[in-house]
């Protein structure tokens, strides 16, 4: 490997690693909110839920975006793994059918 490629290599890898303690790091933030803390937040969502008919889609959430959760953790913006089957995300009806992995039950 000339030192070309391994400059580019390790540079790839030290952005990657940088970006990877970022998203920890506002993971572990979100993880030392109070229990409760979250309660305005539910009920903001089941508001928005009945006012724009949206239902609950489970196992499409990403890391730290899931609007609640099935007893997975305290409720909103907590999920700690993608597609987490407890964590939902909140879609218009019919949508979350269409994509992979969607599910309106916890599985």
């Amino acid at each position: 490997m000339d030192r070309r490629t391994f400059a580019t290599t390790v540079l790839g890898s030290a952005v990657g690693l940088a970006a990877a303690a970022k998203l920890t790091d506002a993971s572990a933030q979100m993880m030392k909110l109070p229990p409760g803390a979250n309660m305005a937040v539910v009920k903001e969502n089941m508001a928005r839920a009945k006012k724009y008919h949206l239902v609950a889609c489970y196992g499409i959430n990403a890391v730290g975006r899931n609007d609640c959760a099935a007893g997975a953790h305290s409720c909103a913006g907590q999920a700690t793994i993608a597609r987490d089957p407890k964590s939902f995300v909140l879609l218009p009806v019919g949508d979350c059918q269409k994509i992979a992995g969607g599910s309106l039950k916890p599985f």
